[in-house]
Parts: C-alpha cells; structure tokens; sequence
C-alpha cells in the first residue's frame, strides 16, 4: 500500500479503520527506509473498538512518533476527525475496512450531514461501499490518492453497480490490484486492492491498470504472504502503467463502462494461453483415421475368431 500511495515527507495520512495502527505506522516505516523525513508527517486514525484503539495509540508512542489523532468511534455513523464541522481531508488513505457490514445506519447515509453519499446508498446488508465513499469525500481534491483492501465482491456486485459507474466516469480508479490466496489468518480467500486518484498525472487520466497479481506470493502448507520481490513486481508494474501479458493490462475507462462498470481482472488480465493448440481439421482426419484403423482390427479380430470356430 504505500509504495502504491508512496507517502512524501509532510503529509498527512489516514486510515478511518486503523486497527491498532499498522498501517499507519507503515507510512513513517517507509519513509524511514528512504532516509527521509518522517517526523513531520501528519497520521489519523479512527476505530470502531476502544481497547484497539488505545493499542493503536500506544503503537505510535512505542515507535516515537508525535504527530498522530487516533479517535475511537464508528467512522460510518460518528466520524471524529473533523475540520470546520466537515471531514478532514487527507493526502494519503490506506485501509482495511471490515467487510461487508449488515449492521449500519443506511437510513442516516439516505441524508448523511457529512455529504458522504456521493452516489448512491449501498445496499443494508454491506457497507463496502460507504466505506469507500467516506475515503473518498475524505481526500484532499488535488493530492488525494487512497488504497483499500477489499473482497473481490467490490469489483463486481450488481447492487453497487451504479456507484462503480460513477467512480470510473468521474475517472477516479487508478487501479486494480487482485492478490492471492491464504494471505489472512484462518481464511483461504482472495483480496484486492483498489487505488484511487482525485487528480491523476496526465498519461493516467482516463485509464485504469489492472494487475493480476494472484500469483504473486509464497505459500507453505496453509500460510501465505508477500515477500519484498512480489512486493517490488506489484509496485513496478503500477508505477511503469504498461501492458504486461498475464499479469497487467491498462484499460480505457470508456471500455470498462461498456462492461457496465465491472472490474473483475479476469475481463481484463487475460492469461498467457500455455496449452498446445492444434489444427481442427487435422485432428478431425486424426480421429477419422484412428476409427478406420479401429474398425479394420476389428474385422480382422472376428475372422480370426470365425476360422478357430467361434461365431460372433
């Protein structure tokens, strides 16, 4: 997440579902390993579970950082980092949202007083998309750029369609980046991460990356995870925004609306083809040669059977 957001010295950074921190503190970790400046950046965080977030809090004072906000509440239902009574908005957002929420407060999004409901209301029985629409309204217009790690659900579901449209028209998805398997605890399933720009580099506006990156990754017996070549290959191919056989392709947006906003990888990242192919007209005299040969050791099977006396 953050060689994709790639944090620079100075700027804040948000995570409205922090956990105990983690990501959060990926930021200064990154920057610390280029030699830069990381005292000065400025973190955020927001968590549902009050012994978590006084983990996370604790987090930043073990790894000496000063300039954090870490809130305990429900970023969906009470968000606290404000600023003039609005949300606050940010550089960078990285997220682990939890998935697919049934218990929220849909009816207050219907009218939400923050403005988060920017197209559309999700649907009650999952939330991912409110989530993704308060990281969004949460971005600063000219800096922002955010990755959340989401089910692939997200890519394609029908009652969130609409919202998906949106986003791709107002050319806001930078990137699709799907990942392996076994890579949480206790759960074989697939995740992806999707990237978001408010104001892309021009060789990047009405474009979006796909990475297929599923492969990308080391497993022993039933545990996964990503090592710094995997890493590195995933980064590289987002940043380099180049067709890569069977593992990225760049698409325009107008071609993703016309699969009606879906953005499942497999439209799109389509897989070397390793199987040999044949000729079909060959392989049709192949099977007719085959089944003359069968019937001809046959005949001969049952004249032999008749001159010894056997009747067939």
């Amino acid at each position: 997440m953050t060689q994709i957001t790639d944090p620079q010295s100075g700027e804040s950074i948000y995570d409205p579902t922090c956990g105990s921190g983690g990501i959060l503190l990926s930021s200064v970790l990154h920057l610390k390993e280029r030699g830069k400046e990381y005292r000065n950046l400025k973190l955020s965080g927001q968590e549902l579970n009050l012994i978590t977030s006084a983990i996370a809090r604790i987090n930043m004072f073990m790894h000496n950082v000063d300039g954090f906000l870490i809130v305990q509440g429900d970023t969906l239902d009470n968000p606290q980092i404000l600023e003039n009574d609005e949300l606050k908005q940010f550089d960078v957002i990285m997220a682990n949202p939890p998935y697919s929420v049934k218990r929220w407060n849909q009816k207050k999004w219907m009218n939400d007083p923050f403005g988060r409901n920017i197209w559309g209301t999700p649907p009650q029985g999952c939330a991912d998309y409110a989530f993704q629409q308060h990281i969004m309204k949460s971005l600063r217009p000219n800096t922002g750029r955010s990755v959340v790690l989401w089910p692939h659900g997200v890519l394609f579901r029908d009652a969130e369609s609409n919202i998906r449209k949106r986003m791709i028209e107002e050319d806001y998805v930078d990137a699709v980046i799907g990942l392996g398997k076994n890579l949480f605890y206790n759960s074989s399933m697939e995740s992806c991460l999707l990237v978001c720009r408010m104001n892309k580099p021009k060789e990047r506006k009405g474009k979006i990356i796909f990475i297929d990156a599923k492969e990308e990754l080391r497993i022993e017996r039933t545990n996964a995870w990503l090592e710094p070549p995997h890493i590195k290959k995933i980064a590289d191919a987002y940043w380099k925004f180049k067709d890569d056989e069977g593992f990225a392709k760049v698409m325009n947006n107008t071609e993703v609306l016309e699969n009606y906003g879906n953005l499942s990888l497999q439209l799109y990242v389509k897989q070397a083809n390793n199987s040999i192919e044949h000729d079909t007209g060959k392989l049709i005299e192949d099977i007719k040669a085959g089944q003359k040969q069968i019937s001809a050791s046959l005949e001969n099977l049952f004249t032999e059977l008749k001159n010894i006396g056997i009747e067939v």
